[in-house]
């Protein structure tokens, strides 16, 4: 009974960090860019009251005896899916139709990715995502140009006054990675790259390397499916329900264990 009270124990609090995620999920369905996250379980050591294969008799051996110890949460798998796109108008906002990243530079000088692509220019005019994170390559849009245009390919034209063709003002780049669910969330609608992701491969929007285009003007919604997280929430309480059961039916058993030497 001892060791179911420790099963269960290690079900309910794997399903306290499910729900944790789905709670974590449903937060960010109004966050811009956001990649929702499932939770992955893993069963935990065996005790082996008779080990598989072992020696019965000359000629036969046991199928084996083995009894799970529990579970435990492993690790978090990003689903990379591509959220709905919502038109906002704003000529500085962005969205990034397929696979790829926004690169932006960390006030500490390293590069920090994103899919939130709504970018707004500092004083000096660079543009910058919403912590005011140089959008890196560095693009500046003098005060005076109107018409600021992003093509689907990262090229940023504007009209500045005294000039009859449009300038161009820089080359918006973005990022992929041999393994995007390996980034490293910081909050802020930042990642980082860790060993797990692999190094940056840096390109133009629908390049060679098979990045996604830009869209001006739209915003990419978070990919969190509302009526499914509540599906994944009434499922985790049940589950959690259950281990809590076996925890008092363990503890009804040991108790009347205990009453039979009294």
């Amino acid at each position: 009974m001892i060791r179911a009270l420790y099963t269960a124990a290690s079900g309910m609090s794997a399903q306290q960090a499910n729900l944790d995620t789905v709670a974590n999920n449903l937060a960010n369905s109004s966050t811009t860019g956001f990649r929702r996250r499932n939770l992955q379980f893993e069963d935990m050591m065996y005790q082996n009251l008779v080990t598989p294969g072992a020696a019965q008799t000359t000629s036969t051996t046991q199928a084996g005896l083995q009894i799970g110890l529990g579970t435990h949460a492993v690790s978090t798998e990003v689903v990379n899916t591509q959220g709905d796109f919502n038109q906002t108008g704003n000529q500085l906002d962005l969205a990034i139709s397929g696979a790829g990243f926004f690169q932006v530079t960390r006030p500490d000088g390293t590069t920090a990715y994103t899919r939130d692509g709504s970018f707004h220019l500092n004083s000096s005019g660079q543009m910058t995502d919403a912590n005011g994170e140089l959008l890196s390559p560095s693009i500046t849009i003098p005060t005076n140009a109107t018409n600021v245009s992003i093509s689907q390919y990262g090229v940023v034209t504007a009209t500045i006054p005294g000039q009859t063709a449009a300038a161009t003002l820089g080359q918006i780049q973005l990022a992929t990675f041999a393994n995007p669910g390996g980034l490293s969330s910081v909050g802020g609608n930042l990642l980082l790259a860790t060993s797990a992701s692999g190094t940056p491969i840096v390109d133009n929007p629908g390049g060679s390397t098979g990045l996604g285009t830009l869209q001006q003007g739209y915003l990419e919604a978070s990919n969190v499916d509302v009526v499914e997280e509540f599906v994944q929430m009434v499922l985790a309480q049940r589950a959690y329900e259950s281990n809590s059961k076996v925890i008092k039916t363990a503890d009804d058993m040991y108790s009347q264990v205990n009453n039979m030497v009294r």
